[in-house]
């Protein structure tokens, strides 16, 4: 039975909304002390009564603390009541809008910041990567970022020494390396921090949404390095948005909302239920006002809808038909305009594009309208992207989720009741044959086909 490395019990953390007492950091208050050394010493301060007055302040703030508890200021849990176990080698995601505590939770494992309540256990040496960046300094080179990073993260010189090859050649930033750091795009940046992060071969790695920064081909190899670390035995805590990633690394999801576990378990069941509960249909988007629609003085957009061909207002199975429109204002006479429609589903998965005829429009309302037929999208979320582009080359306009709608399941396949995998279900034509025991030949087979 594997061990627990992580066990979380009544965790909660609490902020002040609204302004409070400056604290001083550590970093600050060093600097402050090498920039002017005789300020300890002047104004009739000693270190004695330093310590007195931070006591008294301390003491002040903590029944300031008790008494905004009883109403007279506004506090806000970004965690409470979390508890949960990890096991080693488990990857755990951590899903959950923005503001659900994620992030919170992660720093605290990282012991960046203390709980207000609970504990957290961990065991084994930690790994972190919460912010891009965490440890570089811009004024340094990518050679000596990369040394400091890492003993930032616990790694010893000739540890870093033995690895540093292997941590350049994963980042791909070789060119640039006696390069200073601020002269790095934020993408290189996070390459690099998360090169040295990986490569500190820890027994857990926290990774929080940093894989966003960088372009389609390296968040596969970062994901691609997380699950042979997890393969070697290690932990992992990963946080995401990117439903897609999340399914196919994760052995555990933690559903985060307000602050609090909503579900925990199976990572294709915690996904389903959070993107159901997070999905709104809204079948149709119109700008009645022409001069806030969306668009310039060349066109505007007038409405998005999502059209299902059924009756009674019965919900949208997989077996239903759609049909979106589009209607846009074109103001400039002769211009070759067509729409282009990316429908995602809500993994940020796209499933398909289609693209309108390309024809000089005369001035006036445009309207394009496109048929999904049914048994092609299998159930799920999905929302509509809309780009409209001049002479099949220049976007002029570009609306992102314009429209939604949920895909529910038809009646039943057989005795199968569960959801088909994959983006679509199309009803494709089979062709069933029954011959003899002896059957055909080969080339019997094939001469009858053809």
């Amino acid at each position: 039975m594997s061990r627990t490395v992580i066990k979380v019990e009544g965790l909660g953390k609490r902020y002040r909304i609204g302004q409070a007492k400056r604290q001083t950091a550590l970093s600050q208050a060093i600097g402050d002390a090498l920039r002017a050394p005789l300020r300890l010493l002047g104004g009739g301060s000693n270190p004695a009564s330093a310590a007195n007055r931070n006591a008294s302040a301390s003491s002040n703030g903590n029944k300031s603390i008790q008494k905004n508890d009883s109403g007279s200021s506004p506090y806000i849990w970004a965690l409470k009541d979390v508890t949960f176990d990890v096991k080693e080698g488990e990857v755990v995601g951590l899903i959950g809008r923005n503001g659900a505590g994620k992030s919170t939770l992660l720093k605290i494992l990282a012991r960046v910041t203390r709980p207000t309540e609970g504990h957290a256990e961990l065991h084994g040496r930690i790994g972190s990567l919460l912010e891009v960046g965490t440890g570089f300094h811009p004024e340094l080179t990518g050679r000596e970022n990369v040394f400091m990073s890492g003993a930032v993260l616990g790694m010893r010189a000739a540890e870093i020494r033995r690895k540093f090859d292997e941590i350049i050649a994963f980042s791909e930033v070789e060119r640039f390396l006696d390069t200073p750091l601020k002269h790095y795009s934020s993408g290189m940046q996070m390459r690099l921090a998360f090169a040295v992060a990986a490569h500190l071969e820890p027994e857990i790695l926290f990774v929080d949404e940093v894989l966003a920064v960088g372009d389609a081909s390296f968040q596969k190899k970062c994901l691609g390095k997380m699950n042979d670390i997890s393969k070697q035995g290690r932990t992992i805590v990963f946080v995401s948005h990117n439903m897609t990633a999340v399914r196919s690394l994760c052995t555990r999801l933690l559903w985060l909302d307000g602050g609090r576990v909503t579900e925990a378990g199976d990572p294709g069941e915690i996904i389903n239920h959070y993107l159901q509960n997070h999905m709104d249909n809204n079948l149709e988007a119109v700008w009645n006002d022409e001069s806030t629609a969306p668009g310039d003085e060349r066109l505007r957009l007038r409405s998005v809808r999502v059209i299902p061909k059924a009756d009674g207002g019965e919900p949208i199975t997989v077996h239903t038909p759609l049909k979106i429109e589009f209607v846009y204002g074109n103001y400039v006479p002769g211009e070759v305009l067509n729409v282009s429609m990316i429908l995602n589903n809500f993994e940020e998965a796209c499933i398909f594009a289609s693209v309108s005829d390309f024809e000089p429009r005369p001035v006036g309302l445009i309207r394009h309208t496109v048929e999904i037929p049914g048994d092609l999208l299998n159930a799920g979320s999905y929302y509509v992207n809309i780009i409209i582009v001049k002479d099949a080359s220049v976007g002029v306009l570009l609306q992102n989720k314009v429209v939604s709608f949920e895909v529910n399941e038809g009646e039943a396949i057989g005795n199968w009741y569960g959801k088909i995998p994959g983006a679509t279900r199309p009803k494709l034509q089979w062709k069933t044959e029954t011959f003899g025991l002896d059957g055909p030949t080969v080339a019997t087979a094939a001469k009858h086909d053809a």
